[in-house]
């Protein structure tokens, strides 16, 4: 009986589309398993490359899960699938606006309903407090989150601020000045995605996703780390408020709100230039203190 999987996800720059299609070659190749791609394509496309006042206005409304309207989708949502797999891109510690515009869609929900759910984030490196917005979307839909898998940039994180300034601004991927390297998720990477592939094809089979993220995890499938993620937690505290500041003056895109939107993205530059690194400082000097909440932690975002 030939299983049907749902692959559905947006992408600006082509990134998340080579991730999800190298995880589901092994699901393609099987014979017996349909895979539907359905890609989401906002009404008003988000620029690439952006400039700088397009990029930062999208945080108000990433960080409180305000949507943007999509065009039609090719589904109807009484269609029957055995597994859908979901994949997104964070933007400011929340899921990106069309992630938002997802999991808020009547005829994604009712495709989720009942059904068991794999998420695929491709990432800079900060992931964990959106995942949890994203945990509760599903939970909403009355689905089951039954694997996470995450690929991101290995860059060190202030050189990796460099190279993604660089591509999302001036479009432009590749190794910079010797010592920052490409922008995004390596293609090694990408295509070592493809071992997820038959981890997933046997729960698929078998009907039974029990020990799926148990398996992707022990392939490598999340990789947490918990300086980044002391630095998460503390740092959606301050976007809630500036989106809250922000959006006071208006909604998305509004001249009114230039104002402010730039004085976040001075905000957000020196808190990442010179507050992430005493804050990763910290991380070392209280780890040995920690080492059971740490493993802990770990345990817990590496989870469904």
């Amino acid at each position: 009986m030939v299983k049907k999987v749902l692959v559905v996800y947006y992408t600006q720059t082509g990134q998340l589309g080579e991730i999800v299609n190298s995880i589901c070659t092994p699901l393609k190749a099987a014979g017996d398993v349909e895979v539907v791609f359905e890609i989401l394509r906002p009404e008003k496309p988000f620029p690439f490359p952006w400039t700088s006042d397009q990029f930062f206005q999208t945080m108000p409304e990433s960080v409180k899960g305000i949507p943007c309207e999509l065009e039609p989708l090719t589904l109807k949502g009484d269609e029957h699938f055995d597994l859908i797999i979901a994949a997104w891109q964070p933007w400011y510690l929340s899921p990106s606006i069309p992630t938002h515009a997802l999991f808020q869609h009547e005829t994604i929900r009712k495709l989720m309903n009942g059904k068991p759910v794999i998420t695929v984030i491709g990432s800079r490196n900060m992931w964990v407090m959106a995942q949890e917005v994203v945990k509760d979307y599903i939970n909403s839909s009355n689905a089951k989150l039954v694997g996470n898998i995450i690929l991101r940039d290995k860059a060190p994180n202030l050189l990796g601020v460099i190279s993604i300034i660089r591509w999302m601004f001036q479009g432009k991927k590749d190794r910079y000045m010797k010592i920052v390297p490409p922008a995004g998720i390596s293609d090694t990477d990408i295509q070592a995605a493809a071992a997820y592939g038959p981890i997933i094809l046997e729960a698929l089979k078998q009907g039974n996703y029990d020990r799926l993220q148990e398996k992707l995890v022990a392939q490598g499938a999340v990789d947490v780390m918990p300086e980044v993620v002391m630095i998460e937690k503390r740092g959606i505290v301050f976007f809630r408020l500036w989106a809250a500041f922000i959006l006071r003056k208006g909604p998305f895109g509004s001249e009114s709100r230039v104002v402010r939107v730039r004085m976040f993205k001075y905000y957000l530059l020196a808190v990442l230039y010179l507050v992430s690194p005493f804050a990763s400082l910290l991380y070392e000097i209280i780890r040995p203190f920690r080492r059971k909440t740490i493993k802990k932690q770990i345990s817990l975002y590496q989870s469904v």
